[in-house]
């Protein structure tokens, strides 16, 4: 080999390895290795019965919240509302229970003063925009707070509009409609009646929660008194019990009980039920009790912020407005759009209710002012009835 081809050999050759040395290697892709974002589980309680208007909204609402909250998985249990409460506390006292679960405001006090349901006000700090101030008030004991408020419950007045063209505004229209034979079923009760008290100036407590029942209350259960008269001389249904059939088959023209009858009253009386307040009197308008429905959360939790964020989704607008529509709940908040009548109707009523009071003392009243059969039936004088209850109650 001459000189010439060897030296053009050697220069290709360390050309191509300077050339290999130069190119840079294409990098290999990470292999992309998929995880499964950690869910947390939150275990809820209701008392809706199966098949029930609330059941299946709710049921609705829940198949929504898990393409909604893809990190939370809801474990949903039915318990029979009789039962719930009890189950409640037993659990919890063992140290167990649901995360959270649905209920009526009735025992709230008692249930927040025995460590059964948590204080979250610092917890839901800042995120309760667009619920009403009433509905934030019933879920609340001396100042915290202890639930995120649903819906709301109290007593109203109830017409068949084929029958009565529209509800007394006041107490005096109401008896006169029945001194002239309208058919009215009013549900005598130490609940039910309660907001007769405030039409007539009364109040059973005073700031400070002492019994200062006096004369307004008085007043009012002599004209209760009167009604009864009315409705035993005429045969007239005197509970809410009682009044379902007469008024949903059209013999009674209006029943005063709480918006939980709406869906029999709707179902068979259609485009003619109304409702209206529960009338004004003297003393100024109606105040029935006022309950609030809301979800609560256990001491117990190792969940308390996912479950918080469930019942926060289950009381949007959205849900609320589900709720409202399917199952004639009355929404607690403001930013919910009402075109149902009926609903609106309710809302206006609930204007001057009365908070039901989360406070020890409200057991004075039902221990002391439920025995009305002593004025509607064995006659004893309204006034002394109530002075009676007033004195015993303060013992």
């Amino acid at each position: 080999m001459s000189k010439k081809v060897w030296m053009m050999f050697i220069f290709l050759l360390i050309a191509s390895m300077l050339l290999a040395a130069c190119q840079t290697a294409t990098p290999t892709a990470p292999e992309v290795v998929e995880t499964e974002v950690p869910k947390t589980e939150v275990t809820f309680w209701h008392a809706y019965g199966t098949g029930s208007a609330e059941e299946v909204a709710m049921a609705k609402l829940l198949e929504q919240a898990a393409v909604d909250l893809p990190n939370i998985t809801i474990n949903v249990l039915q318990v029979p509302f009789g039962d719930i409460f009890n189950k409640y506390r037993t659990d919890v006292a063992s140290g167990g229970g649901p995360d959270m679960f649905i209920a009526p405001n009735d025992s709230m006090g008692d249930d927040a003063r025995a460590g059964l349901i948590a204080d979250i006000t610092e917890l839901a700090q800042g995120k309760l925009d667009g619920y009403t101030p009433l509905a934030v008030d019933g879920m609340s004991v001396e100042g915290k707070l202890y639930g995120i408020p649903e819906s709301l419950k109290a007593v109203a007045f109830w017409y068949n509009t084929d029958m009565l063209s529209e509800a007394p505004k006041t107490t005096d229209e109401l008896k006169a409609l029945m001194e002239g034979g309208t058919p009215i079923s009013i549900s005598y009760g130490c609940y039910h009646h309660y907001g007769f008290f405030g039409a007539f100036g009364g109040q059973v407590f005073d700031e400070n929660w002492k019994v200062v029942a006096g004369e307004g209350v008085a007043d009012a259960m002599a004209y209760l008194n009167d009604l009864n008269q009315l409705s035993k001389a005429n045969g007239w249904p005197r509970n809410d019990s009682d009044g379902l059939a007469p008024f949903t088959e059209g013999i009674t023209a209006a029943i005063t009980n709480g918006n939980w009858a709406m869906g029999d009253y709707r179902t068979a009386l259609g485009d003619k039920l109304a409702v209206a307040a529960l009338p004004a009197g003297p003393g100024g308008p109606s105040n029935p009790l006022l309950g609030v429905d809301g979800y609560y959360f256990n001491p117990n939790s190792q969940n308390m912020e996912a479950a918080l964020e469930v019942a926060l989704y289950l009381t949007n607008a959205g849900s609320q407005t589900v709720m409202m529509n399917e199952a004639g709940h009355v929404p607690g908040r403001t930013d919910v759009t009402i075109t149902d009548p009926l609903i609106q109707g309710l809302v206006d009523a609930f204007e001057t209710a009365y908070v039901r009071p989360q406070v020890t003392q409200l057991g004075l009243y039902w221990s002391n002012f439920c025995n009305t059969d002593e004025v509607f039936e064995a006659g004893t004088p309204a006034t002394e009835w109530v002075d009676n209850a007033t004195i015993n109650a303060n013992k």
